[in-house]
């Protein structure tokens, strides 16, 4: 009976052991050799790792950094002072991913969050959580090492790639660097000179002022220089108005001068005007005296009107002007533009009482101009086509009529 008892009791006691055995993490000297080289390069950092191996030592390591690795590779197959101080190192370095990976509770989950570690780019951590974890299998265990393995390949290429940037950056930086000097040299050099025309102006400036301040005290100096003049000479303000009275008066007798002149002119112009109007009188009586006769027995209809002569000879404008004065009419010509200004012809026909429009000496223009002003303002008007004087006699007729 008692045999029988104590069975169970032993097969339960090593049922607890293996099942404490299976929850505990393994330690660094537990993992298989294959998992020591990558797990010491990737989860430990040189400078992290010589440092442990100096301390172990007790004095500093001479070797080569691959020294250094091979030899921490190799005691990590067993148990010692460097083990156990690269197992604290690493428990205490990545205790955050530790802690994440303890809640996996099969080799499943391990190799899941294993492989979201890599797809990540953490693997450091996750390396050592997974080889440690208590559920990780011996099929699991290579295959994070394969995965590592390409892993760091592939870190490789990207480091490579990342030398050949860092080259290209470095042959970039020293071409900008060698710019920039250029350009604060040019800078500099600009700054100089600015420097310096700033103070050939500021020089400049001060002289300037010195000048003005030169000048102000000349002024100053001359303003009582006068005073003292004026101070001196008696009646002297006096003086002055009497010189520009005379100025004045001797602009005024100028001014009369030239209007003697102008005047003289106008006079001997209108003489000669006057004296071509009794030739042309003369002329037209002796050539034409039937005209003339038959103007003169014409009624006196027009006393005192305005009769435009548009067109027409210019050498038969003063026996025009005698016709029509002869009837008692005031005389006024315009040439339809040829030298009178065609502008004043709307002015010249306002003015009219009569119009007589020579149509064969006048451009067609003033033509269309004189026909329109008449018959817009029902002003009388009379066309002939000949700008002789029995012409115009025989217009004045028709227009009295």
């Amino acid at each position: 009976m008692c045999d029988k008892h104590e069975l169970p009791v032993i097969h339960n006691v090593a049922s607890a052991n293996a099942e404490a055995q299976a929850s505990r993490r393994r330690r660094l000297w537990e993992l298989g050799h294959a998992c020591h080289c990558p797990l010491v390069g990737v989860g430990l950092p040189l400078g992290v790792l010589r440092k442990l191996v100096d301390k172990v030592a007790s004095g500093k390591v001479v070797a080569d950094d691959y020294e250094v690795h091979v030899g921490a590779v190799t005691e990590c197959g067993s148990r010692n002072r460097l083990s156990e101080s690269l197992q604290k190192e690493l428990e205490r370095r990545y205790a955050t991913v530790l802690l994440r990976f303890r809640a996996a509770k099969s080799g499943e989950q391990v190799a899941l969050m294993w492989r979201q570690a890599v797809a990540n780019g953490d693997v450091a951590g996750a390396f050592w959580a997974g080889l440690s974890h208590p559920r990780c299998t011996p099929e699991l265990e290579e295959q994070m090492c394969r995965d590592l393995h390409m892993v760091q390949h592939q870190a490789g290429a990207c480091v490579r790639a990342d030398i050949g940037k860092f080259q290209a950056t470095l042959a970039e930086n020293a071409r900008l660097t060698h710019e920039l000097a250029k350009s604060q040299q040019r800078a500099a050099s600009l700054l100089a000179d600015k420097t310096g025309e700033a103070e050939r102006h500021a020089q400049q400036l001060m002289q300037l002022r010195a000048q003005l301040v030169g000048k102000d005290s000349m002024i100053d100096s001359l303003r009582t220089e006068l005073e003292q003049l004026k101070t001196a000479i008696p009646g002297l303000e006096t003086r002055n108005r009497l010189a520009e009275r005379l100025a004045q008066m001797d602009e005024r007798e100028r001014q009369l001068r030239n209007q003697i002149a102008e005047l003289k002119i106008e006079a001997r112009q209108e003489a000669a005007r006057a004296v071509e109007a009794a030739r042309a009188m003369e002329a037209a009586a002796q050539a034409t005296p039937a005209v003339v006769q038959h103007v003169m027995k014409m009624p006196l209809r027009l006393n005192d009107q305005a009769v435009l002569c548009v067109g027409g000879r210019s050498g038969n404008v003063a026996t025009y002007r005698a016709l029509i004065e002869r009837v008692g009419a005031q005389f006024a010509h315009h040439d339809g533009g040829l030298e009178d200004n065609a502008n004043q012809l709307d002015a010249s026909l306002a003015a009219a009482d009569l119009v007589i429009c020579q149509t064969g000496c006048i451009s067609h223009s003033a033509y269309w101009r004189v026909k329109d002003y008449c018959k817009r303002n029902g002003k009388r008007c009379v066309f002939i086509d000949n700008p002789s004087i029995s012409s115009l006699a025989r217009g004045l007729e028709e227009a009295v009529e």
